[in-house]
């Protein structure tokens, strides 16, 4: 028969049986044999070009160029960081002791006050009405102690005159045993009388009290930094005693709340210098000294801080309660002394020819003669930009080098020098 859709003609009978072929047995292995050894042979060949490269790159191919910086001297300082706000040193919280409609207000924001001073009124009339009702109530204590105080005079009166009638027998001794209960009992209702006259004058002096205390008054000298009442509205002083103002005793003098984090609070101790900064002055250095190093931890999501307290002179008054305060605490520091840029002491060559060194002593590499030189030196304090150098063959003006870059040959751009 004809095969179809022009593929050629191909008689087949369909009296002959038709055999299937099968394909050689591990055909199919052999291929992902050959597809591995493959991979392994690209990655060896790129292997092999790494190394070439890095060893084209590394010989002589080429010029380097030392990045080198100056030794200096100076000063070496190693600070701690931390973030903190300003606050007056000491904030007196004016509330109220009794409840009422405020009826006036004679203080506000930045009022200079002083000590004793009216800042809010609280309607008195409930007050002076309880105060007026105890003063009668002493009132009639008294009237009863000097009626009480007649009727003690005649019961001795009566007292007498029956004890001299019963020694004549004129009197029953009943009669004159009644005239002792009399006056018995008139001497104890004076006592009566004057614990009476306590007690309303008690109730008079709280009544007082309550009465003076709807005047608030400034218990010190300072400055009104908050104001929480308005005129007519009303403070309850049930069950917390509502603040009213704030007043800083002295704002002249300030200070900054710090925290430090616990793997630095090591080196902060009472009287170290600090430095800090504002937002609102970025260009001024305001300068004050640790007074207090707290020693209750706050933690906050794991992170342990401590509270670092900072006085700062505030004389020309710039700096104001609650600014936020970047501020640089000096634990250590050395004055006028030969310093290194620290990533010199870090600074290793490789592939290039050098003269001396010591691997087990702190060096740096001078620029001498074009090549660099080891400089055997003792390292002092670190600040993370400069180290200081007590001892070594260096002196100010001198170049040490920090790093180093290879050019090719040809090209226009440096290319880093690898590192191995």
């Amino acid at each position: 028969m004809n095969m179809p859709f022009g593929f050629g003609a191909a008689k087949i009978d369909p009296a002959t049986p038709v055999t299937l072929v099968p394909k050689p047995p591990g055909t199919a292995p052999a291929t992902a044999r050959s597809r591995k050894a493959w991979w392994i042979a690209a990655a060896a060949l790129a292997i092999v070009a790494g190394i070439g490269v890095a060893w084209w790159l590394n010989s002589g191919n080429g010029s380097v160029r030392y990045t080198t910086a100056a030794v200096s001297r100076g000063d070496v300082t190693r600070t701690v960081t931390a973030t903190g706000t300003v606050n007056p040193v000491l904030t007196i919280i004016v509330g109220s002791y009794v409840s009422g409609v405020i009826q006036d207000l004679q203080c506000d924001y930045n009022t200079q006050v002083k000590q004793g001073q009216i800042c809010a009124t609280i309607d008195p009339r409930p007050f002076q009405s309880v105060v007026d009702q105890n003063k009668a109530n002493l009132d009639v204590a008294n009237a009863q102690r000097d009626k009480d105080k007649a009727g003690l005079a005649y019961a001795e009166l009566n007292y007498d005159r029956n004890a001299r009638l019963a020694v004549t027998s004129a009197v029953s001794k009943d009669t004159l045993d009644n005239a002792k209960n009399g006056l018995d009992q008139a001497k104890a209702q004076i006592g009566v009388d004057e614990a009476t006259i306590g007690q309303r004058t008690a109730q008079l002096a709280a009544a007082q009290i309550n009465l003076d205390y709807t005047k608030i008054t400034s218990p010190v000298d300072g400055t009104v930094v908050s104001r929480n009442v308005t005129r007519g509205q009303t403070v309850a002083a049930s069950f917390q005693t509502p603040t009213l103002f704030l007043i800083a005793t002295d704002l002249t003098q300030m200070e900054v709340d710090t925290n430090v984090s616990e793997s630095d609070i090591g080196g902060v101790k009472e009287g170290a210098k600090v430095a800090f900064t504002v937002d609102a002055f970025p260009k001024r250095a305001f300068t004050g000294k640790v007074t207090q190093v707290r020693q209750s931890p706050q933690t906050v999501q794991n992170v342990v801080t401590y509270d670092v307290v900072v006085s700062v002179d505030n004389t020309d008054l710039a700096l104001k309660p609650g600014m936020t305060a970047a501020t640089r605490i000096i634990i250590d520091q050395r004055n006028d002394v030969i310093r290194v840029p620290s990533q010199a002491l870090r600074y290793l060559p490789s592939g290039t020819p050098v003269s001396g060194g010591n691997a087990t002593q702190a060096q740096v590499w001078a620029l001498r003669d074009g090549g660099p030189v080891a400089v055997p030196v003792v390292a002092g304090l670190d600040d993370d930009s400069f180290t200081e150098i007590v001892t070594g063959e260096l002196k100010p003006g001198d170049q040490v080098v920090v790093a180093e870059q290879r050019t090719t040959e040809g090209a226009q751009n440096t290319v880093p020098r690898p590192r191995f």
